[in-house]
C-alpha cells in the first residue's frame, strides 16, 4: 500500500466553509485514471485536482465524482495555493500544463490569480429544451467550447431560480451557466452541472473564461467585481485582457490528510 498527500482547500472566499472547496492531490508521479476517478468520487466534491511536476511545470488533471473535465479554475487555484503555502514553492508565478494549453497562476499577498485563455462564445437560438430547464426565460443564449451560457434580466432572476437539473442533465453541455447584471457586483452568476455530477457549483472559475469577455463587452469595462450567487458564495475579481482572462480570488487550507492506495495503481509517464 502507499500514501498521496490530501488537501481541501476552499476557494474565491476567505471565510470558512465559503467558497468552492476543491480536493488537491499532488503526486511524483500519475497513478491509473480509475483510481483518480475513484478518489474524486469517494470525495465527493466539485473536482479534484491530481498534478505533478515534471521540469519547470506542473501537469494537471480535474475530476468531478463522475467524469474528467479537461478545465477546472478553482482546483487549479487550489493547486497552486497549496504550491505557494504549502509545498514552499518560492515562485511567484507558475504554470500548470493542460488539455487546454498552459494555465498560469500569480500570487501577490493573499490573492490568487489565474490567467486562463478566453473561451470563444457563439449566440444559439434558444431552445426549448432550455425554456424547459428554467422557469424564466432567458434574453439570449450562447454557447462556450463545453457550457451553455444565458443571460438573464436582473440579479433576481439568478438568485432566485430553482431550475429543473433533470431537465438540464439531459442537455448536451459540461453545464449550464447563468448570469445577469449586478446590483452590488458588475456581474452576478450560478452554474448547473448535473449532467457532470454536479448539481450546482458553488463557484465556477472556468465560467468566468466567458462571462468575463461578455460583461466586459457588455459594461465596457476591463476590470470587474464578480459574484457567484451559490449557498456558499463567492467573490471573483476578473480582468479581460485581449485574448487571455485574469481571474483572481482567495484561498484557504480546510484540511490535509493522507489518502490510501494500492500500489498497483502506480501508471508510468
Amino acid at each position: 500500500m502507499k500514501t498521496i498527500e490530501f488537501y481541501q482547500i476552499n476557494t474565491f472566499n476567505n471565510k470558512l466553509c465559503k467558497g468552492n472547496p476543491a480536493g488537491v492531490c499532488p503526486l511524483d508521479e500519475w497513478i491509473d485514471e480509475k483510481v483518480m476517478q475513484s478518489i474524486a468520487f469517494e470525495n465527493n466534491l466539485s473536482e479534484t485536482a491530481f498534478y505533478v511536476k515534471y521540469d519547470d511545470k506542473f501537469e494537471i488533471r480535474w475530476f468531478t465524482p463522475t467524469t474528467e473535465v479537461d478545465l477546472c479554475g478553482h482546483a487549479t487555484l487550489a493547486s497552486a495555493f497549496v504550491e505557494f503555502n504549502i509545498k514552499g514553492n518560492l515562485n511567484d508565478q507558475i504554470t500548470f500544463n493542460s488539455k487546454r494549453g498552459d494555465l498560469l497562476v500569480s500570487i501577490k499577498n493573499d490573492l490568487l490569480t489565474l490567467d486562463f485563455p478566453k473561451d470563444e462564445y457563439n449566440k444559439i437560438d434558444i431552445s426549448h429544451d432550455l425554456t424547459a430547464a428554467f422557469k424564466t426565460r432567458p434574453l439570449e443564449a450562447y454557447k462556450g467550447s463545453s457550457d451553455i451560457m444565458l443571460v438573464f434580466e436582473n440579479e433576481t432572476d439568478i438568485r432566485e431560480m430553482i431550475p429543473s437539473l433533470d431537465k438540464i442533465s439531459q442537455i448536451k453541455a459540461r453545464g449550464i451557466t447563468v448570469t445577469a447584471k449586478g446590483d452590488s457586483s458588475d456581474f452576478v452568476s450560478r452554474f448547473f452541472a448535473p449532467q457532470s455530477g454536479i448539481n450546482e457549483d458553488p463557484v465556477t472559475g472556468s465560467a468566468h473564461t466567458y462571462l468575463t469577455p461578455y460583461w466586459s463587452k457588455r459594461l465596457n469595462k476591463n476590470t470587474m467585481i464578480a459574484l457567484q450567487l451559490s449557498q456558499r458564495g463567492g467573490i471573483l475579481k476578473c480582468k479581460q485582457n485581449k485574448k487571455r482572462v485574469e481571474i483572481s480570488g482567495n484561498a484557504t487550507l480546510y484540511l490535509d490528510g493522507k489518502i490510501t492506495i494500492d500500489n498497483t495503481a502506480k501508471k508510468h509517464r
